[in-house]
C-alpha cells in the first residue's frame, strides 16, 4: 500500500506492508537517529513526534500516519544549524554512547514547547520513556534545564563553555571538559551505528533457540526451512564447523575454559542456539526458524549452583573436546585461592570474629544497542565484519579460527558504538553471522531482539559470598576471609577471570595482615556469566562493604572513622596482588597516590554525614520521613579498582602529521561511549601543543589501526592513552628536528605549544610551515610514528559515597533520595565526561540493589525478558546524583592519570544497604532489596528484638564473640 505523510516538513510517498511499523519506515527513507532498542515501545530510542507529540515509533504502524506530521531528531536540527537542545545535550556531556540520547532530545523538545519552564520533576517526567544506561540522566536534566525559558533560535548561544577543576598551568588541552570530537553527530543523527551502515543484497539473520534447559539433539530436520523461497540458508551443527573456543574476548590464549563451539548438538540453557537462518527479511527468516523441525532429549537441568556439584548432578558439559575445566563431570568450571599470613592464626588472636553471608542475583548489562553484526565479503573476497564491540581485534581472532577463515582474510570493524559496560566483550553474534555470509556470499545482518539481548549474552555473574574477619577490641583487622561461590551460567567464558577480581579488586581495600580467598565457580543450566561493569568486584563490594559496616555498629565506632582506621594508605602494598591476577599469579602493586580520606571528606560535607550521625541518639533507627510510617537513613561505603590488567593489557597508537598542522591518530581503543577518542584526542593535542579540533581520530579497525585489547578492565585512559603519548612525543620530538632546520638552531630547548614551535631566542614557526618542510623539503618525510604500551602498574582509583534513603515501613519501599560519589582518578583528563561516567555508574548500581534481577522459572526460562518487566531505572526513578572530583597526581598514568568508569558502581549496593540498615535497623544480604525483602528484614528485626535475640554482630549468622 502506498502511504503519503509529512517528514520533516518533506512530503513523501512510500510503499509499505500492512503491518509495517514507523519505525522500519523512517530508517528506509534514511533516518538515521531513529534506532532500534527494543521494539516494544519501552526503551524510547525511536521516539519521534507525531503531530507535534512524542511517541515510539516501533508501536505505531506505519499506516496510522497517513496524512500526517513526522518529526524526527534530523527535522529538529543538523550540524549546520543544530537546535539549542542538542548543543546544550552536547555541551553538557550528556551524550555518552548517544543511542538513546536522540530520541531523548525529541521527547525534550516537546515537552519545551508544551512547558517552556519545566520544573525538575516535570523534566524527569519529559524524558521519562526515555531509558538510558550510560548516564545517570543528570546532565541531559542540567541541559534542558539550560535551554529551559531561553530565547532557543536555532544557533550555539548554548554552548557550555569549557571548563576544568582548578587552575592548572601546566597543560593547555588536558584537564579542560572539551566536547565530544563527535559529539555534533551523536545529537543529531549523523554519527553511523552498526545498523546504520547500508549493505546491497543484505539478508537477515535470525538463530533458533532451545526451548529447553539442558537437552540432546537427537534429529534436526531443516528441509522445509531450506525449501522457502527467500531463504539462502539454514545451519545446523552438522553444517558448521566444529571448532571449541571462549567466546571471551580475553588475551590469547583465553584463560578460561574452551567450551563452547559454534553450533552443537547439545543445548544448555533455554535460549541456546539451535540452528541459525539466512533470509531476504526478517519476518521470512523467523518463519524459516519455526519450520525447522527438532527432536529434543530433554535432560535433567541444573539450576540451583549450591547444588551443581553434589554427588548424581546432571553433567552439563560431557562432550570430550572442551578443553580448561577442572572438573567436569562436578560441574566445576575453575578454583581460585590465594593466601596472604596466618589466618586462622589472626582469627585466634581476635576478640571479635564476625561471619556473615551475602548473595548477589542475576543482572543484565542491557545497553541500549543490542548485539548487532553485519558481515560481508569485499572484492577480495575477504570477510569484512562491522559490528558493535568493544574488542574488534579479538572478534578477528576468535571468528577466524571459529569460521577456519585466515586471520588476514578477516577486518573488523566498530562504528559508534550504543553502550558495552562488558556485555560486547565477547563473541555473541560475530561469528554465525560470518558463517551465514561465508554459506551465501551475501551481506548478513544479525541483531538480538531484546528478549535474546536479557537472555542469550552475557550477564553478571551470581554469587553467594561468607566473609569472615578477626578484629581486635580497638577495631584493627586481624585477618579475614573471604569464600565465594560463583555461577558462571551454561558456558564459562569469564568463569575464571571475574571471580579472581572479586578478591583480588576487593580485600586490598582495608589492611589486615591475614587475608584468605577462595572461589569455585560452577555451572548451571541457566544464562551465561560474563563482563559486566565493575566485572567481579561489585559482588565482592557489596559483601565486604556491608559487613564491614556491620563491624562498626558491633563494636560501637563510627563507621567512616572505622574505615579509615583500617584502609589502605598510600606507600602501602597491596598484598594478595601478587597472588591473586586474573585467573593467575600477579604483580606487584605499590599504593603511589590514594585520595580516599579526601574522597570521604568531600563526600562527608556534601552529604551532611556528621551532622546526621550527631542528630542520632544511641541505638536509634533513622529519622521521620515525608510519612508518619517512614524513616530517612543514610549509608557510606569506599571502593578502590584498577586500571587495567597489569602484563596483559597492550594499546598502541599511530600518528601521523599532515601538512597544515593537524595530525591523524589512529587508535585500536574503542570507545562504548566513555569519550575516549575525544580524552585521547586531548592527551595527544597536549604534546603536540595544537587544539584538541586538530587531532583527527580514527579508531576500532583491525586493517587500519593499530593493535589494542579493547575497552575493558578500566585500560583505555590508563593503558592506551600512554600508547598516544609515546607516539605524540615522537613525532612531536621529530617536528622539532624539521623545525630546528628552519629557525637554523638546534633542536634543543625547542617546544611546540600554541600550534607553533618557538627556539628559546623567541623565535618561532607555525607547524603547517614546519609539516609542509618536512614533507615537501629535501628530505621528503612522512612524520609518523607508532607506539605500544603494556605496564605491570595497576593504580587503584578511589571511591567514597553516601546514601540517603527512605524507608516505607509499612510497604517495604526504598525511595534513593540523594546520592553523593567521590572518586580519587588520578588528573582528570577531561572532568564532564568523568563527571558522566561516575553518574551512569551510580544509576546502574543503583539498579543493581533495588530492581534488577532477571527471574526465571521451574524449567529455567527467563519470565521478564523485556523492558516492562526488567526494571531499569528511568528519570522519574532516579535520584539526585552528585558527583564529585579527587584529583591525585598518579605518576605512572599518563598526564597523571587514574581510571574512574568503573570504581563508582561497586560503592552503590552496600551503601544502599547500609543506609536502609540505619533507617530501620534491619540488615538486608541478599539483593535486590525489594520490597518484600524489606519488610521481611523488618519483620524479622522485631521478632528478635521481642525475644532479646537481635542480630548486631553476627552471631546468629554463624559468627563468634
Amino acid at each position: 500500500m502506498e502511504l503519503r505523510f509529512v517528514v520533516n516538513g518533506r512530503d513523501v510517498a512510500v510503499e509499505v506492508e500492512p503491518a509495517e511499523v514507523l519505525l522500519d519506515t523512517l530508517r528506509r527513507l534514511g533516518s538515521r537517529g531513529v534506532k532500534s532498542g527494543c521494539r516494544t515501545g519501552s526503551c524510547g530510542t525511536c521516539t519521534v513526534l507525531l503531530d507535534g507529540r512524542p511517541v515510539p515509533s516501533c508501536t505505531v504502524l506505519a499506516a496510522q500516519v497517513e496524512g500526517r506530521e513526522v518529526t524526527t531528531i534530523e527535522g529538529i536540527g543538523d550540524p549546520d544549524s543544530p537546535h539549542p537542545l542538542q548543543s546544550a545535550f552536547l555541551g553538557h556531556g550528556a551524550a555518552q554512547c548517544a543511542f538513546c540520547m536522540q530520541g531523548m532530545i525529541v521527547s525534550a523538545k516537546a515537552l519545551l514547547d508544551a512547558n517552556p519552564c519545566p520544573s525538575d520533576d516535570e523534566i524527569r517526567e519529559g524524558i521519562s520513556g526515555n531509558l538510558c544506561r550510560c548516564t545517570g540522566y543528570v546532565k541531559a536534566i542540567e541541559a534542558i534545564k539550560d535551554v529551559a525559558g531561553a530565547d532557543r533560535t536555532p544557533d550555539l548561544d548554548h554552548v557550555v563553555p569549557m571548563r576544568r577543576l582548578a587552575e592548572d598551568d601546566r597543560y593547555a588541552t588536558v584537564g579542560w571538559s572539551v566536547e565530544k570530537t563527535e559529539g555534533i553527530g551523536l545529537v543529531s543523527g549523523r554519527a553511523k551505528y552498526t545498523d546504520d551502515f547500508a549493505f546491497e543484497g543484505l539478508l537477515h539473520a535470525r538463530i533458533k533457540r532451545s526451548p529447553h534447559a539442558h537437552a540432546r539433539i537427537v534429529s534436526i530436520d531443516a528441509s522445509k526451512a531450506r525449501a522457502l523461497e527467500g531463504v539462502h540458508a539454514v545451519l545446523t551443527h552438522e553444517d558448521v564447523p566444529r571448532v571449541p573456543h571462549s567466546t571471551a574476548g580475553q588475551n590469547c590464549p583465553e584463560p578460561s575454559p574452551y567450551d563452547s563451539v559454534m553450533l552443537d548438538r547439545k543445548v544448555r540453557f533455554v535460549g541456546d542456539r539451535v540452528a541459525a537462518v539466512a533470509a531476504e527479511t526478517p519476518v521470512l527468516a523467523k518463519r524459516a526458524c519455526d519450520l525447522i523441525e527438532v527432536e529434543y532429549e530433554v535432560l535433567e537441568p541444573v539450576l540451583d549452583f549450591e547444588r551443581a556439584m553434589d554427588d548424581g548432578a546432571p553433567t552439563i558439559h560431557d562432550e570430550d573436546d572442551a578443553t580448561g575445566i577442572l572438573d567436569a563431570s562436578r560441574n566445576l568450571v575453575a578454583h581460585v585461592d590465594a593466601e596472604v599470613g596466618d589466618v586462622e592464626a589472626g582469627f585466634a588472636a581476635a576478640d571479635r570474629v564476625f561471619e556473615h553471608t551475602y548473595r548477589v542475583q542475576y543482572v543484565q548489562a542491557n545497553p541500549s544497542e543490542p548485539h548487532i553484526a553485519v558481515t560481508s565479503l569485499d572484492e577480495k573476497g575477504r570477510l569484512v565484519i562491522v559490528t558493535s564491540t568493544q574488542v574488534p581485534f579479538h572478534v578477528r581472532r576468535i571468528v577466524s579460527r571459529v569460521n577456519e577463515v585466515p586471520l588476514h582474510d578477516v577486518r573488523v570493524v566498530k562504528p559508534r558504538i550504543g553502550g558495552g559496560f562488558g556485555v560486547k566483550q565477547e563473541v555473541v553474534v560475530e561469528d554465525v553471522c560470518a558463517a551465514l555470509t561465508l554459506a551465501t556470499r551475501r551481506p548478513v545482518k544479525l541483531s538480538l531482539d531484546r528478549s535474546e539481548e536479557l537472555v542469550a549474552s552475557r550477564t553478571r555473574h551470581p554469587q553467594i559470598l561468607r566473609l569472615k574477619t578477626g578484629v581486635a577490641a580497638d577495631g584493627t583487622i586481624l585477618a579475614r576471609e573471604l569464600t565465594v561461590l560463583t555461577n558462571t551460567g551454561a558456558y564459562g567464558s569469564h568463569g575464571l577471570t571475574v571471580p579472581s577480581n572479586t578478591g583480588s579488586k576487593s580485600l586490598p581495600l582495608y589492611r589486615s595482615p591475614a587475608i584468605a580467598f577462595s572461589n569455585d565457580t560452577v555451572y548451571t543450566n541457566l544464562p551465561v556469566g560474563g563482563a559486566c561493569r565493575g566485572y567481579g568486584a561489585p559482588q565482592g563490594y557489596f559483601a565486604l562493604d556491608s559487613h564491614t559496616d556491620e563491624i562498626a555498629h558491633a563494636l560501637g565506632m563510627d563507621p567512616a572513622e572505622f574505615r579509615l582506621m583500617n584502609a589502605i594508605r598510600e606507600g602501602d602494598e597491596d598484598p594478595i596482588a601478587p597472588k591473586l591476577g586474573e585467573g593467575k599469579e600477579g604483580f606487584r602493586r605499590v599504593i603511589r597516590t590514594n585520595g580516599l580520606a579526601e574522597c570521604w571528606s568531600r563526600v562527608s560535607e556534601d552529604a551532611d554525614w556528621d551532622a546526621w550521625r550527631a542528630e542520632l541518639k544511641p541505638g536509634e533507627f533513622g529519622a521521620s520521613g515525608n510519612a508518619p510510617q517512614s524513616r530517612v537513613g543514610k549509608g557510606m561505603s569506599f571502593a578502590m579498582h584498577g586500571s587495567g590488567i597489569p602484563g596483559d593489557d597492550m594499546g598502541a597508537a599511530s600518528i601521523k602529521a599532515n601538512e597544515d598542522g593537524s595530525f591523524n591518530l589512529l587508535v585500536g581503543a574503542t570507545d562504548l561511549g566513555t569519550g575516549s577518542d575525544t580524552i585521547l584526542a586531548q592527551m595527544a593535542a597536549e604534546v603536540l601543543g595544537v587544539t584538541p579540533e586538530k587531532i583527527v581520530v580514527y579508531s576500532s579497525d583491525t586493517d587500519r589501526t593499530p593493535f589494542d585489547v579493547g575497552a575493558y578492565a578500566s585500560s583505555t585512559t590508563y593503558v592506551s592513552g600512554g600508547a598516544v603519548v609515546k607516539a605524540a612525543e615522537m613525532v612531536r620530538d621529530r617536528l622539532l628536528v624539521h623545525a630546528a632546520t628552519i629557525l637554523g638552531e638546534g633542536p634543543e630547548g625547542l617546544t611546540c605549544a600554541d600550534g607553533k614551535v618557538t627556539a628559546p631566542s623567541g623565535r618561532s614557526v607555525p607547524l603547517p610551515e614546519v609539516a609542509n618542510a618536512a614533507m615537501y623539503g629535501e628530505e621528503k618525510e612522512q612524520v609518523s610514528f607508532t607506539a605500544s604500551n603494556v605496564t605491570l602498574d595497576c593504580p587503584p582509583p578511589f571511591a567514597a559515597a553516601c546514601c540517603t534513603v527512605e524507608v516505607d515501613v509499612e510497604t517495604g519501599r526504598v525511595d534513593v533520595t540523594d546520592f553523593v560519589c567521590a572518586i580519587d582518578l588520578g588528573h582528570a583528563i577531561n572532568p564532564a565526561l568523568a563527571e558522566g561516567q561516575i553518574e551512569g555508574a551510580v544509576l546502574m548500581g543503583l539498579g543493581y540493589a533495588l530492581s534488577e534481577e532477571m527471574l526465571f522459572d521451574g524449567n529455567g526460562r527467563m519470565v521478564n525478558d523485556n523492558l516492562r518487566d526488567y526494571r531499569v531505572f528511568s528519570s522519574v526513578d532516579a535520584p539526585p546524583i552528585r558527583s564529585i572530583l579527587v584529583e591525585t597526581d598518579e605518576p605512572t598514568g599518563p598526564f597523571g592519570a587514574k581510571s574512574v568508569s568503573e570504581v563508582p558502581v561497586n560503592v552503590v549496593a552496600p551503601a544502599v544497604a547500609n543506609a536502609i540498615y540505619a533507617a530501620t535497623g534491619a540488615r538486608l544480604r541478599d539483593l535486590p532489596f525489594t520490597p518484600e525483602k524489606v519488610l521481611a528484614g523488618i519483620a524479622a528485626l522485631a521478632a528478635a528484638d521481642g525475644t532479646g535475640e537481635r542480630d548486631e554482630t553476627g552471631v546468629r549468622d554463624g559468627g563468634r564473640t
